[in-house]
């Protein structure tokens, strides 16, 4: 049976998420995951009915933990998501996507380009060579926590944190990950139930022990 192409139309409680005058911005990132998301293999074509409320707005309810003018990396950002979502859903935030593979990185440059969306910037890079740090990192589907944290907390400012979107494996790989997390000296993490309903999003949120201690 052929997959529907047809970008959905964003569900009532889309804007509860999407101000106004963002809202248009979402729908046409929708439209851009439906058509060279999918054509280039970022999205699933059986992902295209469920856009908004598996993707779109599954990633904008992590905007709740987000702090006002924060610096957010993106880590393994592929199609944009959370990070372009962040970016359409909060305006005040500085967000850089993280994405080694060529193809992924084009398609991230061309919809910040046709998106306008001028406090985002693509880096084609892994997140081992980078140096800055940030007061949010994101990650969504990029690896297990006891891997993804090796990446991620170097990343991290003294008093920021890391905001990982998982499932239902979460407390699962919370147990695999007690090792690590003490040898990178993070303070106890944080499972997060953000948004509501449909939209609800599992986030567990990784910050350092000691902020004073982290160069």
């Amino acid at each position: 049976m052929p997959v529907s192409r047809e970008t959905p139309s964003p569900p009532p409680d889309a804007a509860e998420w999407f101000t106004e005058d963002r809202l248009p911005l979402a729908k046409r990132y929708a439209e851009l995951l439906a058509g060279d998301g999918v054509e280039r293999g970022l999205i699933g074509p059986r992902e295209t009915p469920r856009l908004w409320e598996r993707h779109l707005i599954n990633c904008a309810v992590l905007a709740e933990a987000v702090p006002v003018g924060a610096t957010v990396c993106d880590i393994g950002s592929g199609a944009g998501l959370p990070g372009v979502v962040l970016a359409i859903a909060r305006p005040d935030l500085h967000v850089t996507l993280l994405e080694p593979l060529l193809r992924r990185a084009t398609f991230l440059t061309e919809a910040v380009g046709a998106l306008g969306l001028a406090s985002v910037r693509v880096e084609r890079t892994r997140a081992e060579d980078v140096r800055d740090r940030f007061d949010v990192v994101t990650a969504r589907a990029v690896a297990p926590l006891d891997r993804l944290l090796t990446w991620a907390m170097p990343l991290v400012a003294p008093r920021g944190a890391l905001l990982a979107m998982k499932g239902s494996a979460l407390e699962a790989e919370l147990a695999q990950a007690a090792t690590t997390l003490r040898r990178l000296r993070c303070a106890p993490p944080q499972i997060l139930e953000l948004g509501s309903g449909v939209s609800t999003t599992r986030v567990v949120r990784v910050a350092h022990a000691d902020p004073a201690r982290v160069s």
